[in-house]
């Protein structure tokens, strides 16, 4: 047996290099238009916008549902996304993507297995899996509410970052 999905948007033209995007069965259709510097219009969403975040909500999406299959638990998960745009012999196109995950955890000792679920979630990413620019990692780990030695043998409940 065949396993396929299909996704189908509809783009319709509104305005020279701008339209609006729906989804059947998704509320909320969203404006969008060339960016700027190829003369479309400020303060829209982009179809460059739409690439990267497509590969930083897969990612947000793959990590929460490995972490909650492995029983992971984390305070909080916040992604930073970064496309870049250059050219190369092939012409105008993404040359990398970057994410910048920061995670945050109760406990030092849950710090090691962060990580190896970050980069497990990199690696599980379908759309970062689906395109041909490279996709880096540059994760942050938080530790919030332990007990850290602040210099003379003194501590404080605070927040580890580790890089």
């Amino acid at each position: 047996m065949e396993f396929k999905h299909a996704y189908t948007v509809q783009a319709t033209s509104t305005l020279p290099r701008s339209g609006v995007i729906r989804a059947g069965g998704i509320d909320t259709p969203i404006a969008f238009s060339a960016p700027p510097e190829f003369n479309g219009r400020v303060g829209l969403w982009t179809p460059e916008h739409f690439f990267v975040a497509s590969v930083a909500s897969c990612y947000v999406s793959t990590f929460s549902s490995i972490a909650e299959i492995s029983k992971f638990e984390f305070i909080s998960l916040d992604l930073e996304t970064e496309g870049f745009l250059g050219k190369d012999e092939k012409g105008l196109r993404f040359l990398g993507i970057t994410l910048r995950p920061q995670v945050k955890i109760a406990r030092e000792a849950d710090r090691d297995r962060a990580l190896r679920l970050l980069e497990k979630a990199e690696k599980g990413c379908l759309i970062a899996r689906s395109i041909f620019c490279p996709v880096t990692m540059e994760p942050e780990i938080h530790v919030e509410g332990e007990l850290v030695e602040v210099g003379s043998g003194g501590y404080s409940l605070g927040m580890i970052l580790v890089k």
